[in-house]
This record gives structure tokens, sequence and C-alpha cells, in this order.
């Protein structure tokens, strides 16, 4: 029974283990003066990863939607955020848009928007790449087309096939039983 248990604690930790933190802006952080088109080409974000904003005290994070980040509307904030120091973990699949709400920041390019995919490893069926944005291959996207996600590249976050865990999940129930 406790070796039982001890494989359902290792089977239910395993995802955290697999995420990965990307520190928005690298070094730099969330700052009017980072390109965050650039910084976000060649990332593969998944469910269960989590984005780190650090900034100072003149900027904050908001999360907004695709209209709003368009047209860096603030006032309309899905959350908003002013720690200085902000995790947002990747729960959903789908695209994300964030931006500093300072007067002028976003309208400089202080906007982030990213893609999140499934953490079993499967991409959403449609995947878009955001509005002015570029391709993995650094074109632009025609007639706002959907584009495949990048494939990931050596080094970067693994994915953890969750039909198999849950597979190992029942068998450990059986065990236990």
């Amino acid at each position: 029974m406790g070796l039982a248990a001890a494989l359902l604690f290792l089977l239910l930790a395993a995802p955290a283990a697999f995420a990965e933190q990307y520190t928005v802006g690298d070094s730099s952080g969330w700052t009017s003066t980072g390109d965050y088109q650039s910084w976000v080409q060649g990332k593969t974000f998944t469910v269960g990863d989590t984005l780190l904003f650090t900034y100072g005290g003149s900027h904050s994070v908001e999360e907004v939607s695709k209209s709003d980040y368009d047209n860096c509307k603030t006032g309309n904030a899905i959350k908003s955020y002013s720690d200085g120091n902000t995790v947002i973990t990747l729960s959903n699949p789908g695209e994300m848009y964030f931006i500093c709400p300072t007067i002028g920041h976003c309208a400089g390019g202080m906007k982030l928007a990213i893609n999140v995919v499934a953490a079993s490893g499967n991409s959403p069926s449609t995947p878009s790449t955001p509005s002015g944005s570029t391709t993995p291959s650094g074109t632009p996207p025609s007639g706002g087309t959907t584009t495949s996600p990048p494939s990931t590249p050596s080094g970067a976050p693994s994915t953890v096939n969750y039909g198999f865990m849950v597979a190992l999940l029942g068998a450990v129930v059986g065990i236990m039983c």
C-alpha cells in the first residue's frame, strides 16, 4: 500500500517537473525597450509552463483580449498585475495577450502575444499566428491563415504524455484495490 501511494504521488507530481518558466524579455525583463515579437520567436509555450514578468514601478502587466491587444486599449483587463515580479501559469491552450497599460508603452511595443499548446504535445487543431507577428520561418502569415506551431527545438522544454500518465494511474489504483 505504501509503494502504491508513493507511485501515485510521483505520478501526480510529474507534470510540474516538465514545466518551463520563461522570463519575459530574458535578462532585460518587461521594459519599454524590449522587442517581444522577437523574444517569442522559437519558443513553444505549453500548458503548465509559467511566464515570469519582472519590471519596475512605472510598469505593470495586463492580460487582455485580442482586440484590446491590437488597439492597446486599457481598462478592460482580464487580469492585472503590478507586483514587479509576476508569475502567470499558462493553464489553457490558445492565444494569450499581455500589455503594459502605462500610457504610450503598449503603442511603443510593450506587448506580448503567445500561443499556448496542449501539454500532451498535441497542438490546437487550428493554431494561429498573432496579428502582426511572423511565422516560424520569419515570414509574415498570408491572409490570416493559420500556421502550425514550430517544432520543438533541442533544449526546449519537454511535454508530458498525459494519456500514459492516466493509464499508469489506473494501474496504480488497480494495485491498491
